[in-house]
């Protein structure tokens, strides 16, 4: 297993995630992740990031498919990867209903076969064997809808890209997602995830790698892990109970929260209907203060440095093929880099 670190939404002040980032290029960090939802942009950090470092993988986590067409993304991930002289990973996902239709103003539709289209597409773009074609019920490349001009006509990128076979991760979480990741992808990036209950989400996963016929050793999954360091625990799990809350209780409807639904697939079916009740009702202080310390251990590592190199443990037992760190504490870069050599 290897560690990597996730900086999140830090494209507007990245002096702060700077320093961080090129500590961990120094000492063997694997990959850096940048993250993006309705406000800073992923592309711009990495951009920033491929220009200050020499080493670290640079991966999106994730950009937003409903805010690209396919082409642009492969027009973007070619480009990055360029810069970086191959150390780009190109992380997607669908985003949900609300960042979709209420900040990009698209319609949500059918992500499963919107997925698996923008997959393909995009692998056509890498190969770049032929004129881009597509006809599809989500694409058609070159557009010929009722509005179209008739002018378009199938091109093929004027960019060699450096590396056919940029790799392709998914961000999932329900089921028939995480079984997409399996049978198209090249890896997939879970959150929340728990190695003791690991099967909730593996199960789904197996069935698509079977699907398609892969080795699962081939196929990475890129779980970004929380982080709160210090000789308190009870206090370092307040510090990440907030963000659980927001995950699994307000991160989608009352009917509709892939966050929701893993949680209480782990288990914990009471707690998870306690938290969105609060949430929804605007009581978020009582929405963290109802996340359960046991769920807070299994998705996160808090408290002392030796504590949570001990928690590493249990993930390098599992399917996880890298931890990305959510810090900024070189400490536990340094143990967690030292941990897992």
């Amino acid at each position: 297993m290897d560690i990597g670190i996730n900086v999140g939404y830090a494209g507007a002040d990245m002096a702060k995630a700077l320093p961080l980032v090129e500590h961990a290029d120094r000492i063997g960090v694997r990959s850096v992740w940048a993250a993006e939802s309705y406000g800073t942009d992923a592309v711009t950090a990495l951009s920033y990031l491929a220009a200050r470092t020499e080493h670290i993988r640079l991966g999106s986590a994730i950009l937003q498919m409903p805010a690209r067409s396919p082409a642009m993304t492969g027009m973007t991930a070619m480009s990055l990867d360029a810069i970086s002289q191959g150390r780009f990973a190109l992380g997607l996902g669908v985003s949900g209903p609300q960042v979709v239709e209420g900040w990009h103003g698209v319609p949500y539709g059918k992500p499963l076969g919107r997925t698996r289209e923008y997959v393909e597409i995009l692998r056509k773009i890498f190969a770049r064997e032929d004129r881009l074609t597509h006809e599809g019920e989500h694409y058609q490349i070159p557009y010929a809808g009722e509005d179209a001009t008739g002018l378009g006509k199938p091109l093929k990128s004027i960019m060699h890209p450096l590396r056919e076979d940029i790799p392709i991760l998914l961000a999932a979480i329900g089921p028939k997602n995480i079984e997409l990741a399996g049978e198209i992808a090249d890896g997939w990036q879970p959150t929340l995830y728990s190695p003791e209950h690991e099967s909730a989400l593996t199960d789904p996963l197996d069935a698509g790698l079977a699907k398609a016929g892969r080795d699962p050793d081939d196929f990475e999954v890129v779980v970004g892990v929380r982080v709160a360091a210090g000789d308190d625990v009870d206090e370092c799990r307040d510090r990440i109970r907030p963000a659980i809350a927001l995950y699994v209780g307000g991160m989608g409807a009352r009917d509709r929260n892939f966050y929701n639904n893993l949680v209480k697939r782990y288990g914990y079916e009471a707690a998870a209907a306690e938290i969105q009740d609060h949430f929804l009702e605007g009581r978020r202080e009582e929405a963290a203060a109802a996340v359960p310390d046991e769920l807070v251990d299994e998705v996160a590592l808090v408290g002392p440095i030796p504590r949570i190199v001990e928690r590493l443990q249990a993930w390098k037992e599992s399917r996880v093929t890298e931890v990305s760190l959510v810090t900024t504490d070189t400490a536990v870069l340094e143990a967690a880099v030292e941990a897992v050599s």
